[in-house]
């Protein structure tokens, strides 16, 4: 027997490390090349978590923020993924791909050129809520079906035009052959869609070469780590790394009214009974609210005519 499958053999024996129940949030800054999936499990890797998941797809070729959920944190990843993202893009001019990124290969072309007051009168119609056709390559379903799945495998793609919410977009730099552009938007909008409609409007077609996203609701390049800095921490961790390496659960939820209740109301809640809020102090708003006791995270509920009613409950230490 070799030395080498000697090795293989004392690996596959030696005990897995031992799973935590870890919660909190990593803000990635994804590298190019590595997929949001990859991402996620290198992650729960090195914190040798439970649970984890993303609150967001980012593609292989754009980096930037990538939310990673660990534990209860998972629970909370709705109210992030409905919150406002932010990008920074360069579009390519002159080649439209089937993809609408650099990733996939040429399906129109053109030696035109816009002019930087073409585009900059062109931006008001992108911007606001407009219909949005999304890209054959991307993740929506088709009778259970990843349209990207279907557009691999050479069938013909049609999507339908979506209602998409975009705040901002702008100019930021251009040269003869592309253009940077800064953009802030809702859920469910294609930046690769934006560029491939500006090249078409304009008459020169166009695609997206680099793609960096910047903001996903509460989380932005400010509170963000790199995988090589996280996997450093690692390498002076071996038992895993601590939670004090990660953002609170209720960081997610900075948007949502807070509420808080004493320690019968969190026993209540947690049984899943609902909470009678009385006095002057009782909110006067309706809708969805995050619930805290003594500075901790209890539960995600509904606030409707004096009455908690219990939606999620989070089972967290101090750090909620």
């Amino acid at each position: 027997m070799t030395e080498e499958a000697e090795a293989r053999i004392v690996a596959s024996a030696a005990p897995r490390p031992k799973k935590r129940d870890v919660s909190g949030w990593v803000v990635l800054d994804k590298p190019v090349g590595m997929t949001s999936t990859h991402a996620v499990a290198v992650i729960k890797r090195l914190f040798r978590a439970r649970k984890a998941g993303h609150a967001g797809t980012l593609d292989p070729l754009a980096s930037g923020i990538l939310p990673i959920a660990l534990g209860e944190a998972t629970k909370t990843v709705p109210y992030v993924m409905d919150g406002r993202k932010a990008y920074a893009f360069t579009v390519a001019w002159g080649e439209e791909t089937n993809t609408d990124d650099a990733e996939g290969h040429v399906v129109a072309s053109s030696d035109a050129r816009p002019e930087p007051d073409a585009i900059a009168e062109l931006l008001p119609r992108f911007t606001g809520t407009i219909l949005q056709v999304p890209p054959k390559f991307s993740a929506i379903k088709i009778d259970g079906e990843r349209a990207y799945d279907r557009a691999r495998e050479g069938e013909a793609v049609e999507l339908q035009p979506r209602a998409v919410t975009i705040e901002q977009l702008r100019l930021v730099n251009r040269t003869d052959d592309r253009a940077l552009f800064e953009a802030e938007c809702g859920k469910g909008t294609y930046v690769r869609a934006i560029a491939r409609d500006l090249g078409r409007n304009l008459g020169c077609f166009g695609h997206v070469a680099a793609l960096r996203r910047t903001r996903v609701g509460p989380f932005n390049l400010h509170n963000s780590v790199t995988l090589d800095a996280i996997e450093t921490l690692a390498s002076e961790a071996p038992d895993g790394l601590p939670d004090a390496a990660l953002l609170p659960v209720v960081t997610a939820l900075c948007d949502l009214p807070a509420v808080t209740v004493d320690r019968t109301g969190a026993g209540r809640l947690t049984r899943g009974q609902s909470v009678l809020l009385r006095g002057r102090d009782a909110p006067v708003f309706e809708g969805a609210v995050a619930v805290m006791l003594a500075g901790r995270l209890v539960a995600l509920a509904d606030f409707d005519r004096g009455e908690l009613h219990p939606k999620r409950i989070f089972n967290l230490g101090e750090r909620g």
